[in-house]
């Protein structure tokens, strides 16, 4: 053999040597497929939490009533001092001050702190004290003169919210003479219907330094009385 071929065939060996080594690494032959630990691991990648999403507050399901609380009665002025106060006011069942109708100028003005006695439950009650001036003069008068007396309530409270449906307490309180008073109270349902109620009365005699109490013959019981109240809803 001449020494051309020999070296051929020498580069022809070194050829497959390389050939096979390259099939023995696994190179040209398809990728094994992943293993099903290796897609698990893929597709447990954590995906973003979604936000959290804010529900709105429940909406306040009470409907505001339509219409009005008039409260009547029939008032007789009397002579002397130490008389002629009174007050309306409204309360709710729990015996929470809601609002005024109306109270004599003269004790809302500030003659209670002059005549403590002058129709206290209301001063205490709707805390008068505390009331500014305008809002004062806005629920205030002059004392009436004698024939039917009738105030309004727009069923709102003190700072002009509506109050829901349901019963409301009314009262009336009348200074008969210094120490002694009535006070006039009922419960009336305003809603839907109409209603009309007539309050209890409770006389309270009570003597003074200088004054004798009151009895049940007093001519001063009848400066109030009766009492009655109506609600009216709106058309």
């Amino acid at each position: 053999m001449s020494r051309y071929k020999r070296l051929c065939v020498i580069a022809v060996m070194l050829s497959l040597t390389a050939m096979c080594a390259c099939a023995g690494n696994g190179q040209g032959e398809n990728p094994a497929p992943p293993s099903a630990s290796s897609a698990q691991n893929e597709m447990s990648v954590t995906s973003p939490t979604p936000p959290q999403q804010s529900h709105p507050a429940e909406p306040d399901t009470s409907v505001a009533v339509s219409g009005e609380v008039v409260t009547t009665f029939d008032y007789e002025r009397q002579s002397g001092s130490a008389s002629n106060q009174f007050a309306v006011w409204i309360e709710d069942m729990n015996g929470n001050y809601i609002n005024t109708l109306y109270a004599t100028r003269w004790t809302a003005n500030g003659g209670y702190r002059t005549r403590p006695d002058s129709i206290a439950l209301w001063v205490d009650k709707s805390d008068l004290a505390s009331i500014p001036k305008a809002d004062v003069d806005a629920i205030s008068g002059a004392t009436p003169r004698t024939g039917t007396q009738s105030y309004s309530w727009d069923l709102t409270d003190t700072n002009g919210n509506p109050v829901p449906p349901g019963e409301y307490k009314f009262f009336v309180e009348g200074t008969l003479r210094w120490k002694n008073y009535v006070l006039y109270s009922g419960a009336i349902e305003i809603g839907d219907n109409p209603a009309t109620v007539q309050a209890d009365a409770e006389f309270v005699y009570e003597a003074s330094d200088r004054y004798a109490a009151l009895s049940d013959n007093s001519p001063e019981n009848k400066m109030i009385g009766p009492v009655t109240a109506s609600f009216v809803p709106a058309d």
